[in-house]
């Protein structure tokens, strides 16, 4: 497989999913994800059933998978395998709920998986132990071999969301740009992962500089800024053929810091002409541009709303970096950000409720997150370099680049839950920044 045949089958990969026959049944389990401290469910994840010989290397992968999911949000708890008192030997088996009580597990998810020419089948179901009732509706995907990882995300994501109440986010990727060499001689390239640091893939070589890549709506395409051309322009990706255009080019002008409108059919974008940069829109389809602030600050990092009705930026208009929301179409700006320090990177929540950010302050960076309004804001972390935060497609956590001190300090993606408990590393292969998270996969 070839790297552009192996890149569109990571980003496009067709899983099918199919309900069985289980009536949903409301089922008492939850976890409220806003409490003060919420301790995480005890579940029971026996290892996947292979149904026949060519499944026995995906069945217990797929279990290590999920596993791994829902254990990462924080929220959840895998009870050892070896405290099972139940084996499970048949997928339409019925379940001996007092066994699983006995070990103090809340959930029970069993499954099993099918392989034969190519083609993986997987099965799962999800019961509450304590009332002793399946919960919601038995799920069956289906998908090639090289989709079993994604198969495994999208069962995580079915649990999660059930016993949450929240959308899932596993099934996803992130375009990042991976940095290897000396910080005086850095060489950049753009890849793209699972959400969980696997399936990485190289999108372009290390030739020149890029930065800020960002997905579509769709997942379909990604907007990134390159230095190939000695100063910087904003490019335009197609992920499954990997071919690029130039986009927004205007000569003697700078352009940076892309964003897609939600209907995928605009961009807005900072362009820098004569030392003075302002923000701008332009329809990727028509080619029409559109200047939206006209100021002698510099104005840059737009973000569209969800439903594309207005943008928030930085600006230091105010004498220093400051968040600003205005009209998509333009007009006069509102200032959000009010607290001490500077703001920057500002990136609108996929839900609508709130806006992340960079913050710098006292030698400090954070990254936090406010109303829409500027109230409530919430530091969610701090470090010597903390910057550019990027939202689940479910709204609930963020991901973002933090870098150490000296010589020595390499940037790598950290992820934080909206509340600020569960901070971890993502793991990468190389040194990694600027993260972007996609939509969740079809």
């Amino acid at each position: 497989m070839n790297r552009l045949t192996r890149i569109a089958a990571l980003l496009a990969l067709a899983v099918s999913g199919l309900a069985s026959t289980l009536a949903p049944v409301q089922a008492r389990i939850s976890i409220d994800l806003n409490a003060p401290t919420p301790e995480p469910m005890p579940i029971a994840l026996p290892m996947f059933l292979a149904e026949n010989g060519e499944a026995q290397q995906y069945a217990q992968a797929l279990t290590q998978v999920i596993q791994a999911d829902l254990e990462g949000t924080g929220f959840f708890r895998a009870i050892p395998e070896n405290a099972h008192i139940s084996r499970i030997s048949n997928f339409d088996a019925p379940v001996a709920y007092a066994d699983w009580q006995a070990i103090n597990a809340q959930a029970l998810i069993v499954g099993s998986v099918n392989a034969s020419g190519g083609q993986v089948v997987v099965k799962f179901r999800l019961f509450d132990v304590f009332s002793g009732e399946p919960f919601g509706e038995g799920l069956q995907f289906a998908g090639t071999t090289d989709g079993w990882r994604r198969m495994a995300h999208k069962v995580a994501d079915a649990v999660y969301s059930r016993i949450t109440g929240e959308g899932g986010y596993f099934d996803s990727r992130v375009v990042f740009v991976s940095e290897t060499g000396p910080k005086d001689q850095r060489q950049k390239r753009l890849a793209v992962m699972d959400q969980d640091g696997a399936n990485v893939a190289y999108l372009t070589d290390s030739s020149s500089i890029v930065l800020a890549p960002r997905f579509s709506p769709q997942g379909d395409r990604i907007l990134f800024t390159s230095y190939s051309s000695g100063f910087p322009s904003i490019y335009l990706m197609d992920v499954g053929s990997l071919q690029m255009r130039s986009l927004g080019e205007q000569p003697g002008t700078m352009t940076f810091a892309p964003r897609f409108a939600p209907d995928g059919q605009r961009i807005v974008f900072s362009l820098e002409r004569g030392g003075n940069t302002d923000i701008y829109a332009l329809d990727t389809g028509s080619g029409q541009l559109s200047q939206l602030t006209n100021s002698p600050a510099i104005e840059t990092a737009p973000s569209y709303s969800p439903d594309g009705s207005q943008i928030v930026f930085e600006s230091d208009r105010s004498g220093n970096q400051q968040l600003y929301v205005m009209s998509a179409g333009g007009g006069e700006p509102v200032r959000v950000s009010n607290g001490e320090g500077r703001y920057g990177t500002p990136v609108w929540s996929p839900r609508g409720d709130y806006i992340a950010f960079t913050k710098q302050n006292a030698g400090r960076f954070h990254i936090g997150v406010m109303r829409t309004d500027g109230s409530e804001e919430r530091l969610l972390t701090a470090s010597y370099l903390d910057e550019g935060p990027t939202w689940a497609p479910n709204g609930r956590v963020l991901m973002f680049t933090r870098q150490g001190a000296g010589a020595g300090g390499q940037p790598a993606l950290f992820s934080v839950d909206i509340t600020g408990r569960n901070l971890k590393q993502v793991p990468t292969e190389t040194s990694a920044s600027d993260p972007a998270w996609s939509p969740l996969l079809p």
